[in-house]
């Protein structure tokens, strides 16, 4: 039996991919970090997956809500004190996690 070296990482965390179209048609690749359940809400933590590594990306939090047809659709969290509460749960849960 011989060794071999192992060049895959076997705790790496997968995580699915969601592929938004904003406003004007251009699709935007996000990493699906989390999703939490909050006061009757619910809401998706996405990291853009961007081609330029310089760039520090910073997580982005949406609503999931419904358009006009009853479909569901992703929003931007417009209530600043909403949006806190929600990005503190997160932080808590990342914690709590690392423990």
């Amino acid at each position: 039996m011989t060794d071999h070296p192992h060049d895959h990482e076997h705790d790496a965390e997968e995580f699915d991919t969601v592929i938004l179209t904003d406003d004007e048609g251009k699709d935007h690749e996000f990493l699906h970090l989390d999703t939490l359940e909050l006061e009757g809400s619910t809401y998706f933590v996405l990291m853009p997956i961007s081609e330029d590594e310089s760039e520090e990306d910073e997580a982005i939090i949406l609503k999931l809500g419904k358009d006009a047809e009853g479909g569901e659709m992703l929003l931007d969290i417009e209530d600043d004190e909403e949006w806190e509460k929600v990005a503190d749960a997160w932080e808590n849960l990342v914690e709590s996690e690392e423990d």
